[in-house]
């Protein structure tokens, strides 16, 4: 296991118990199990660091990411994220990893197709265009159109991605404004075919619902900058998208 010590203390600043714990989720079937497990946090009303994963047992799909990534990192791998842009519909986030050369990913998503990916994938391109099947809206069309490069969570270390408490809603900010390659030619977006109902029935296997809430009060709330969902989430839900895409 790959060991980094910030100022003599516990790895990447976590616990000699998280380190631990993240350590034994080997081989990265084992994350994605973990994550599987947790609650699925639909309203995306937090955006957490793999430390508040441990102690909330909660996730949605951008924390989950990170989880993966930090669980990753523990183990000596690159700590990389990729993007996923769909249209009428929320973005998602995957954790990549590689083995014998080959990409595979970890996703925590409400949806059961886009989760996880076995390293089969010889290109970035290949991996995403596995998810175009599982990857649509509640009207039952095919949404996914656009990825972004990997990522290196590592550039946010002084963030604390891995330890923070507050939410790290700039880092899914910083994902939506990159730039990001198109998958599909015009053409090829205008042929998808509708999902079947068998295949639409099979991506809603296990998903979460919200719980009833009262109304939301008028009165305004001050807000930090890393408290609030990605600047693309508000531009979602005008747009008449169904969410914020830490909620895919």
């Amino acid at each position: 296991m790959a060991s980094v010590r910030a100022g003599g203390g516990a790895s990447f600043g976590l616990t000699p118990r998280e380190v631990s714990t993240l350590a034994r989720l080997t081989p990265p079937w084992r994350i994605q199990k973990f994550l599987d497990d947790l609650d699925y946090d639909v309203r995306a009303e937090g955006c957490r660091s793999a430390r508040r994963v441990l102690r909330e047992r909660r996730v949605q799909c951008m924390d989950a990411a990170l989880f993966a990534a930090a669980a990753l990192r523990v183990q000596g791998q690159a700590p990389l994220l990729l993007d996923l842009e769909a249209v009428q519909d929320d973005d998602h986030v995957v954790a990549l990893f590689r083995r014998y050369g080959r990409w595979g990913a970890i996703a925590r998503s409400n949806y059961s197709g886009l989760r996880f990916r076995e390293p089969l994938f010889a290109s970035i391109r290949d991996l995403v265009l596995s998810y175009v099947e599982g990857y649509f809206n509640l009207r039952r069309e095919k949404t996914l159109r656009r990825y972004s490069r990997p990522v290196d969570v590592s550039r946010f270390d002084a963030r604390r991605w891995m330890t923070a408490d507050d939410d790290l809603w700039d880092i899914p900010n910083y994902l939506a404004g990159i730039p990001h390659v198109r998958l599909l030619t015009p053409g090829e977006e205008e042929a998808l075919a509708p999902v079947s109902g068998v295949v639409f029935g099979a991506g809603l296997v296990g998903r979460a619902e919200a719980p009833l809430s009262p109304p939301p009060s008028r009165r305004s709330v001050s807000r930090s900058p890393t408290s609030r969902p990605p600047r693309r989430a508000r531009r979602a839900r005008s747009a008449g998208r169904s969410g914020p895409p830490g909620a895919r």
